[in-house]
């Protein structure tokens, strides 16, 4: 059983969360007796006696584990803020490397090389992010003789840089996207090059990755205006703002290959990874093997991998990655010199543990395994759980304080397993009802309505998946007439749960002598824009429940303590979550994903409700707010000044990623409440016009 969280939250506010807090942690499969890997661990077979992991959350957990297996002590390192975290906890040794900024702790190099002095770690692992494509860091750990768990510097150099990785590509023979090899100096040239290229063009970091720095453009304009903004967060994200233009490739697909390789010329290709579901150039949903594949293009893209491998020295776990169009011609994107997060996927149907391969070839074992060996069992999903707003351009970050955290039995980072892909998604979508996430605002509505979409269940997916599905943005699980009887159902009988609940304590009657004989209620639902009228009477645990004239048959054990209910409505099952209630009938519930916002009263209480005066909703034409915590790292305008629609106000960084804000309207603008560097929260008043 394997899972990923990805869930980034923190109690601290503003940028600092969103880049400091704890990813949270711990990785299996989730179906019944089986496991992420079947690799056999060979105690006669010396690797290292102790080995230090240069990173936390998840992945520091992740090879942890395999550690343990191998028999190899770990040391964890550490900020101050993280020192309870389940990382430092798994762990044989834990030090502190800093401060909270990862800057001056994870990333800080001569702290953890003195770390690693200190106990005597004799090599490090870097998992993913941090330091782990960072070639001076592997330069300084060669010259202190310790050994670095993935490729040499030269392979994490060559690949590192998107211009020199595109150039060796093509040396190799692999197929490469049309574009300009060398670093665009200006906008004016990349206008040029551009126009030369062919709109629509991509503008992307040459030290790039994780979407970051990366821009489409379809005219000069955009051009323009995505060369700022790329050339600024590759800057602020890689400390490298040089940039390349290449052909954009119209709805294509993601595919990437995971290769494998030694340090006595063996690479082996284990197959692929379908990674099409993105937003911002970001990876949501990710599985294995790809519906859109044939044995033949598997193998040559494969090939190419392996042949690019090669042709760097490549020596470690690392993936290779395409784009692919709709007739099955692919394109090198570029490689990562490191172990991916959604590496599970390739595990749970190889049945290779790539953290151990990588420490194998680390020592300098050769490979085990024949490409021949190389099998797909079954079918893999992982959904990338994260603290976002996916109503809000599929996911805008979101922070707050994690008041309550359940994993769907125990599996965190969500990846599924089963027999085939229909069975994987059974689990998926199962889990993703059963994972309780409280305190901050989280994906998992999207991620749910997109593996069960007709679409997505029948493999015709691109990168261009979601604005094509939802180009009106994101809405939650839209209700049938069912699914809305349903909802109503379940949110009255909760309600009268919850009554019959108040008049007992301890298991007894709050009034003996005034026992209720009760067992009818007349109700009123509000949902969205409607009112319903909706009557429920009990029998025994059961509650029937009358609504549009139809009447639904609700059963559970109604502990309402808890944070999952599973109810059975005319013999379907739900798992459902009940987030918030109050006094005035309020209650949010989230069914089917969604979080859906009801109001339950007493026929009697939503005939008086009527005159209760409502609250005038916000002119928000004339003002600007930000739609995410982060900081502001430009304003463009000053009071007085004349703005017309769709004009650029200040742009926003969260995440790293550069979100420019615009005026809704033409107008003056009356006044400016923020500066660049500021820190600003979600809703924070930017801008004011007349």
């Amino acid at each position: 059983m394997a899972a990923v969280l990805l869930l980034r939250c923190g109690a601290r506010g503003g940028r600092r969360a969103l880049r400091e807090c704890e990813t949270l942690c711990s990785r299996q499969c989730l179906k019944t007796s089986h496991k992420l890997y079947s690799a056999v661990y060979d105690p006669n077979e010396k690797t290292f006696e102790k080995l230090l992991i240069a990173n936390r959350g998840e992945i520091a957990c992740r090879v942890i584990k395999t550690c343990k297996k191998m028999g190899i002590k770990t040391v964890a390192i550490h900020s101050d803020v993280d020192a309870n975290a389940v990382h430092v906890k798994m762990a044989d040794e834990a030090v502190c490397v800093g401060p909270a900024p990862t800057s001056k702790s994870y990333l800080n190099m001569d702290a953890i090389m003195e770390v690693i002095k200190k106990t005597r770690a004799q090599a490090v692992h870097p998992g993913y992010g941090f330091l782990s494509e960072n070639k001076e860091f592997a330069r300084r750990l060669a010259a202190e003789g310790v050994t670095f768990i993935g490729p040499d510097t030269h392979a994490i150099q060559a690949m590192g840089d998107k211009i020199e990785s595109k150039l060796l590509a093509k040396n190799a023979k692999v197929n490469t996207i049309p574009g300009f090899d060398g670093v665009v100096k200006d906008a004016d040239e990349a206008v040029r090059i551009a126009r030369e290229i062919g709109y629509p063009v991509m503008i992307k970091a040459s030290a790039g990755g994780g979407g970051k720095g990366m821009r489409i453009a379809w005219d000069d304009e955009e051009t323009r205006e995505g060369f700022r903004f790329s050339s600024q967060e590759a800057a602020s994200s890689f400390g490298d703002d040089r940039l390349l233009i290449e052909k954009f490739i119209d709805n294509p697909r993601h595919i990437e290959i995971q290769v494998l390789a030694d340090k006595h010329g063996n690479a082996l290709w284990l197959n692929e990874r379908e990674c099409s579901i993105q937003r911002r150039n970001q990876k949501v949903v990710e599985e294995a093997p790809s519906t859109f594949l044939d044995p033949e293009t598997r193998r040559a893209m494969g090939e190419q991998a392996v042949a690019l491998a090669k042709a760097v020295k490549y020596s470690s776990a690392g993936t290779v990655e395409f784009l692919v169009d709709s007739s099955k011609n692919f394109y090198f994107l570029e490689m990562n010199t490191r172990l991916q997060v959604e590496h599970p996927v390739t595990e749970c149907i190889t049945g290779l543990d790539l953290v151990q391969e990588m420490i194998r070839v680390a020592k300098g074992y050769p490979l085990r395994h024949k490409q021949a060996d190389i099998p797909i069992n079954g079918w893999a999903v992982e959904c990338r759980v994260y603290a976002e707003d996916p109503y809000k351009s599929f996911g805008l970050p979101s922070i707050g304080k994690l008041s309550q955290y359940q994993e769907p039995l125990h599996v965190p980072s969500l990846i599924t397993y089963g027999s085939n892909r229909a069975e994987a998604l059974r689990r998926m979508e199962e889990a993703l009802d059963n994972y309780v996430i409280r305190g901050v605002t989280h994906n998992i509505s999207l991620l749910r309505e997109v593996i069960i979409h007709p679409r997505f269940v029948q493999g015709d997916i691109s990168t261009k998946f979601l604005p094509e599905v939802y180009p009106d943005g994101f809405k939650g699980h839209q209700l049938t007439d069912r699914e809305r009887r349903e909802l109503l159902a379940t949110a009255a009988s909760l309600y009268v749960a919850e009554q019959l609940r108040s008049q007992r304590f301890l298991g007894t009657p709050r009034i003996p002598i005034a026992k209720s004989k009760r067992s009818s209620w007349e109700l009123s639902v509000h949902l969205g824009d409607g009112i319903y009228p909706v009557a429920v009477s009990k029998d025994g645990s059961s509650f029937s429940v009358e609504v549009d004239g139809m009447k639904l048959n609700v059963t559970g054990e109604w502990n309402l303590a808890s944070p999952l209910l599973s109810i059975t409505i005319d013999g379907t099952q739900r798992t459902i979550q009940r987030l918030s209630r109050d006094a005035s009938g309020k209650t949010s519930i989230q069914f089917l994903g969604t979080v859906y916002k009801l109001q339950v009263l007493t026929k009697t209480a939503a005939e008086l409700s009527k005159y209760m005066p409502e609250k005038a909703a916000e002119d928000t034409s004339s003002i600007l707010r930000s739609p995410m915590p982060g900081a502001v790292v430009a304003v463009s305008v000053k009071p007085g000044d004349m703005v017309s629609e769709g004009q650029e106000i200040c742009v926003i960084e969260a995440m790293k990623m550069q979100n420019s804000m615009i005026a809704a309207k033409t107008g003056k603008v009356k006044a400016v409440h923020c500066k660049a560097g500021d820190t600003v929260g979600e809703g924070d008043l930017l801008v004011e016009l007349e």
